[in-house]
């Protein structure tokens, strides 16, 4: 088969731009793919954002659908999400983390709550399983949590998971029902540098063969 000097051209003009695409690295400014091993050797809890860089709804669903094939209990995936974008609800979530939070995630363009629904992980029937119960919901959410921000990291995302919070006061601002256990507030933007790596006890010291 022969193929015209002009055909041939037009080919390459539109075939290269998408090799030099997907060959490019990863940008922090965009989401990319990037190996397992350095989203892990990569991700940190950041504590200072990024203002001027925003992250949109959509790309906020993908990491959640993402975190959605975290295992779960009998696949009960009890895990929910209250996302706050709005400069409003934003302001709003940042008074009910404490007043070192709120200075650690103030340029963050994304706020999350994270809950779990009650009597679904670590029941059966209604009935409690073992002697957890409704600790096992917070096993499954520490599960999906993972899942999100190693998807986020892969995304040349970054986030800051916050224990300390007011969940009388949140579960307020999104009229979470009592049905649910409030759990973690997640920060999710851009880091404005590089944190330095905290030291890892030796695996020796946590580990045990038998």
């Amino acid at each position: 088969m022969v193929i015209k000097k002009e055909c041939l051209s037009l080919l390459l003009a539109a075939v290269l731009p998408l090799l030099a695409l997907s060959c490019s690295p990863r940008s922090a400014d965009g989401p990319s793919s990037v190996s397992f091993d350095e989203v892990l050797a990569t991700r940190r809890s950041i504590r200072n954002f990024d203002p001027s860089k925003t992250i949109s709804r959509d790309e906020v669903l993908k990491i959640v659908e993402a975190a959605q094939d975290a295992p779960s209990w009998t696949n009960s995936q009890s895990s929910r999400y209250y996302v706050a974008l709005s400069e409003e609800r934003l302001a709003a979530v940042r008074e009910l983390v404490g007043e070192r939070n709120k200075q650690n995630v103030s340029g963050a363009p994304v706020l999350l709550v994270s809950t779990f629904v009650k009597g679904e992980s670590g029941f059966f029937r209604g009935r409690q399983s073992n002697e957890l119960g409704d600790m096992w919901g917070a096993f499954d959410n520490g599960l999906n949590i993972a899942y999100f921000i190693l998807k986020a990291r892969s995304m040349g995302y970054d986030t800051l998971i916050m224990g300390g919070r007011d969940h009388e006061g949140l579960r307020a601002l999104f009229n979470i029902p009592e049905s649910e256990t409030v759990m973690a507030v997640i920060a999710l933007g851009y880091r404005a540098a590089d944190p330095v790596k905290p030291a890892r006890k030796d695996v020796r010291e946590i580990i045990k063969f038998f």
